[in-house]
């Protein structure tokens, strides 16, 4: 489906060299998300200052990028790149907002621990600073909400870390951008109380829930078991059936130090931070604190290698109440995972059943960026600025979409006619209107004729989800 805001988002990836907004002068494009792409430029005039990072929207009037400068405007942190300018450029399709951000030079997280040879201290010393950046962040009462790997910069020649991308950020009194349950964030690294959330209240559109800064915590011991041991850790919700009915089985937990040898100060932390109860992770300061003092008082055994431990027996288990559920729960429940992640509505369930599974890791750092890693709808700040200084193509014609299309017949495990009051019916299907009907379209939703829908699910035989 080609649109207009399509073809303008396309002009705006791929802008010539040289181009001026405001007072600055693009270079190469360096990445592009849905909402906005983040080329090189210099202060005109100034040229050879050093380079800056120049993101913009993508769609006039992007009020993400406005939240995004206020929030980086309070913070001043080594470990968070610093706002240089913010500013509306003159578009004849309407102003179109633009911040400016010092250069960030470094790798993506995973990337480069696959690079090297990692010790427990050298990987306590990055996390140390990512919680910094972190406490920083919640001091000015602001929430990251996508803290992963790949928005994660470090600096191959001093292991310097950088927390970039807070287009998906919030802080407190902010107006709310999105008409989903769930904010944006990437799947794998929402907490237990987010996915058990969403299982709660899917079908309750007015609900809504609030990220804080225990949910980035978790999100940084995610990105710390992903790092050391090169898979994800398990789902940490139970999700239980009616009364008299089986529970759904899912993985057990399995310690990052049962994967790769740590020392034992590591361990500790990355299980803490991966706590179940939001109050046991302890803040992002007492975090970075803790790492800190780690990486200092740690003796002989965080200085040797990670390498990769025999695969733990452990975790071909799986927690199974009762092996032998009855056949209708086992359809209705298969049929809804599959509406579930083939509508990409509930995170949940993509969380749950799409992310790496430890039995399929081949070994320690073996994992690339993977489709868990997807963007959250921003483009990072500088993110793709990699040594090899190559530039990103911009997308060729006719191949983007800023919006999924509606499919031509109902989804699995959507509701089916007669719809209720304020749903429509397409293609056999039930669709709701989000709040922000005009795309570009939220994650998870779909668009149709130049507006944008969300698939209605059919209710679905289970019970709210619980810790396990």
């Amino acid at each position: 489906m080609a649109t207009h805001g399509s073809a303008q988002a396309r002009e705006l990836s791929c802008l010539p060299p040289g181009t001026e907004i405001g007072s600055w002068r693009i270079g190469e494009l360096k990445g592009y998300g849905t909402y906005g792409v983040v080329y090189r430029a210099e202060r005109r005039g100034e040229e050879g200052s050093g380079p800056f990072a120049l993101k913009l929207a993508r769609h006039p009037r992007d009020p993400r990028f406005e939240r995004e400068a206020e929030l980086l405007s309070r913070l001043s942190q080594p470990n968070v790149p610093g706002l240089r300018d913010r500013g509306q450029w003159a578009h004849r399709a309407g102003p179109i907002p633009f911040i400016v951000m010092d250069w960030v030079e470094g790798i993506p997280l995973y990337a480069w621990g696959q690079g090297r040879v990692l010790t427990s201290r050298l990987v306590l010393r990055v996390l140390a600073q990512a919680a910094r950046a972190l406490a920083a962040t919640h001091e000015a009462e602001g929430v990251h909400r996508d803290v992963k790997g790949g928005n994660l910069l470090v600096r191959s020649a001093d292991a310097h870390a950088v927390l970039i991308d807070f287009g998906a950020g919030s802080f407190r009194g902010a107006p709310p951008l999105t008409d989903e349950v769930l904010p944006p964030g990437t799947s794998p690294y929402r907490s237990p109380e987010a996915v058990q959330f969403q299982w709660r209240f899917w079908r309750e559109r007015s609900t809504h829930y609030a990220p804080g800064p225990a949910d980035d915590v978790y999100a940084l011991g995610v990105t710390a078991y992903r790092l050391v041991a090169g898979v994800y850790p398990p789902a940490q919700v139970t999700l239980k059936a009616s009364r008299g009915e089986a529970s759904v089985s899912v993985p057990v937990q399995v310690p990052p130090e049962e994967w790769v040898t740590l020392c034992p100060e590591l361990a500790r932390l990355i299980r803490q931070m991966l706590a179940k109860k939001p109050s046991a992770r302890g803040s992002a300061a007492q975090v970075a604190r803790a790492l800190e003092q780690a990486a200092e008082s740690a003796g002989p055994e965080a200085d040797q290698p990670i390498t990769h431990r025999l695969r733990p027996a452990v975790a071909l288990r799986a927690r199974r109440p009762n092996p032998s559920p009855p056949s209708h729960l086992r359809g209705a429940w298969l049929g809804a995972v599959a509406g579930l992640a083939a509508s990409l509505v509930l995170q949940g369930a993509w969380n749950l059943w799409q992310q790496p599974r430890p039995w399929r890791a081949e070994g320690v750092h073996s994992l690339g960026r993977d489709a868990a890693e997807a963007d959250a709808g921003t483009a990072g700040l500088a993110k793709d600025a990699l040594p090899s200084g190559e530039s990103v193509q911009a997308p060729e014609s006719g191949s983007e979409r800023i919006g999924l299309d509606v499919p031509k017949k109902h989804l699995p495990g959507q509701l089916r006619p007669p719809c209720r009051k304020r749903e429509i019916e397409l293609n056999g299907g039930c669709w709701g209107v989000p709040r922000e009907a005009t795309p570009p379209c939220a994650e998870g939703n779909y668009e149709w004729r130049g507006a944008c829908y969300y698939p209605v699910l059919a209710p679905v035989p289970l019970g709210t989800s619980e810790y396990p």
